[in-house]
């Protein structure tokens, strides 16, 4: 997760987060929605809801909100939103997921694929990429929960099958079947975190140069701003000095 952590680093350092607030919360709401109408309305039953909750917190969403997205799924008028798994390559031949929910497929293909032809890259066949990456849970905490030493002993115990921690926090991954036991158990030690969820990991990074990175970092950023689209992945290693010059 490396590659997209500079890149939402980089998005801090310039500001980009609260512009982005409303948009986010929208597309929060989609997932409580369409996770409450597939499953349970009760997260404690519904380990993708409770997901998608814990996200929601994380951002600062308001309770009331949270609750609205949820009721509207036992209502009737509640939209419908297919789920898409768009891969591709983009500048430098990185590999890049794009997981979206949408009410038109054929608007968020041709916008994807805009996107993606825009920046020097190519949006492939499903699975053309995919097999790059590892389908696993990940458990985040910050920083201030525990020590990296702390946080990899209750990690091993949780039955984790990796921990990376860093100064910005501590990321604990599970395999896709026991990642949910790994979570309960570290939330009962640590308390809520700040995310669960099942993500995309690269095996491998790609490294990408100044000028390859600045039309990366475009393409995800055009992803990211996209109402349909919910996350975005890709296996890119930039340096710290290219960091530095477009995080300013």
């Amino acid at each position: 997760m490396a590659g997209h952590s500079q890149f939402k680093n980089i998005m801090h350092r310039k500001g980009r987060q609260d512009a982005m607030k409303s948009k986010l919360f929208g597309k929060l709401a989609r997932e409580i929605t369409v996770a409450a109408k597939l499953g349970t309305p009760d997260p404690a039953m519904n380990p993708r809801l409770r997901a998608a909750i814990i996200a929601a917190r994380a951002e600062n969403m308001p309770k009331d909100n949270i609750e609205r997205a949820i009721k509207k799924a036992a209502g009737n008028d509640a939209e419908t939103y297919d789920e898409m798994r768009y891969e591709g390559y983009g500048p430098g031949g990185v590999a890049v997921i794009v997981e979206v929910l949408t009410d038109n497929r054929n608007r968020t293909a041709s916008d994807v694929r805009s996107y993606f032809t825009k920046s020097g890259g190519n949006l492939a066949e499903t699975g053309a990429v995919s097999f790059m990456f590892d389908r696993v849970g990940v458990i985040e905490f910050g920083p201030d929960v525990a020590s990296a030493d702390a946080m990899l002993e209750a990690a091993i115990e949780a039955g984790a099958d990796d921990v990376a921690s860093d100064q910005d926090g501590h990321e604990i991954y599970a395999s896709q079947e026991t990642y949910r036991e790994v979570a309960k158990a570290l939330e009962q030690t640590f308390g809520e975190p700040r995310k669960a969820a099942l993500v995309w990991k690269p095996q491998n990074s790609v490294a990408v140069d100044d000028e390859q990175a600045e039309k990366l970092f475009k393409l995800i950023e055009s992803l990211e701003e996209h109402d349909d689209v919910q996350h975005v992945y890709a296996n890119f290693e930039v340096s710290e000095a290219a960091m530095a010059k477009m995080g300013t």
